[in-house]
């Protein structure tokens, strides 16, 4: 009976763990040094690599190319790569050598066990541990774990020495010449963005709505365009002005009921076109904020959690609608450094 319960559990012969071969580093000594020696080899030119990085990175000029096979490289990229690919590189080697040469490697059977284990098995994990602590020999050999640890800590530098790559630090100055501020300035004429005509305020029907741009995007190309038209697109739109609200501070800003405002949702950047004649809404297609046009575009529903910025316009002497001056608020979706002290709120005069 004890055989058949056998045959039951064991069906195959268990054949054992064999023999463990002993390795050169083992039963030699001289070996292991020179194992050992590797590896904070290794290790100390880690450090060395990451200087060639951070030297590469403010000392080579970007433009810098180098001829490689009749292949024209950047030097300042190639550089970086090689200098912490092979960083990056070393401390894998040398983990791998710890691991091969000095590490104890001798095949252990764990036997499974109930997932609620009893407190002298827990003992004995917490002894494994420790025993694993000693195989690795990292007590005896310390230079491989300082060196270890320094290698990893100093391989964080290129990826944050690299961050500066994402963009100049966003200081007020430099933020009000750039994401704060557009093409629109003083006199610019207001353009029809389908056929660039310019709009002349008595063509303008009572409850109309037009997308339209700045004249000065014309004189611009490529990329330029594009990043001015997306900080810069509008709508105009005409009510009647005895059924709207008109803020005394804002008086001068709109032409007998035609407004202009950003065409870009204060949420998430959206353009926004849904024009709601009869309640003088304007919807963001996207989460459906809706602001409402006819009180200086606060917002009535919805995720925004700003006023669309307006616009403020006037007519020349032809009678053509022409901006005041720049939005003088912040177009476009909130960001950490906004200051919303600006933005119109509802009851504001």
């Amino acid at each position: 009976m004890n055989h058949h319960a056998a045959v039951e559990e064991h069906p195959v012969t268990d054949p054992g763990i064999e023999q463990h071969p002993p390795r050169q580093s083992d039963v030699d000594p001289a070996v292991a040094d020179r194992a050992y020696r590797r590896i904070v080899g290794m290790l100390m030119a880690v450090p060395v690599l990451v200087v060639a990085f951070l030297v590469v990175y403010f000392a080579v000029p970007r433009d810098a190319e180098l001829i490689v096979f009749g292949a024209n490289l950047k030097m300042q990229t190639t550089l970086l790569g090689l200098s912490a690919g092979i960083a990056v590189l070393l401390v894998g080697m040398a983990a791998i050598v710890w691991a091969r040469s000095l590490m104890t490697d001798e095949e252990i059977v764990d036997d499974r066990h109930e997932l609620s284990s009893p407190p002298e098995v827990r003992e004995q994990v917490l002894a494994d541990i420790e025993q694993g602590i000693e195989e690795t020999g990292i007590r005896r050999r310390k230079l491989i774990g300082s060196g270890m640890a320094g290698a990893l800590g100093l391989l964080a530098l290129p990826a944050v020495v690299s961050l500066a790559d994402m963009g100049p630090w966003p200081t007020a100055d430099l933020r009000a010449q750039t994401i704060e501020k557009t093409v629109w300035a003083e006199a610019m004429q207001l353009v029809n963005d389908v056929n660039h005509l310019p709009l002349k305020a008595d063509e303008i029907q009572v409850g109309q709505l037009i997308n339209a741009q700045p004249k000065a995007l014309q004189d611009l190309h490529g990329t330029a365009y594009q990043q001015a038209k997306a900080k810069a697109a509008i709508i105009v739109v005409r009510m009647d002005p005895n059924t709207i609200r008109i803020p005394e501070s804002r008086r001068d800003w709109q032409v007998d009921g035609i407004l202009c405002y950003s065409k870009i949702c204060t949420h998430v950047g959206c353009p926004i076109s849904l024009w709601e004649q009869q309640t003088h809404h304007l919807l963001c297609p996207c989460h459906q904020s809706t602001f409402d046009l006819g009180n200086s575009g606060v917002v009535v529903f919805g995720p925004a959690a700003r006023s669309l910025p307006q616009l403020p316009i006037m007519v020349d002497k032809d009678g053509y609608l022409v901006a005041r001056s720049d939005f003088t608020v912040p177009v476009g979706p909130s960001y950490f450094e906004r200051d919303s002290s600006k933005d119109f709120q509802d009851g504001d005069r």
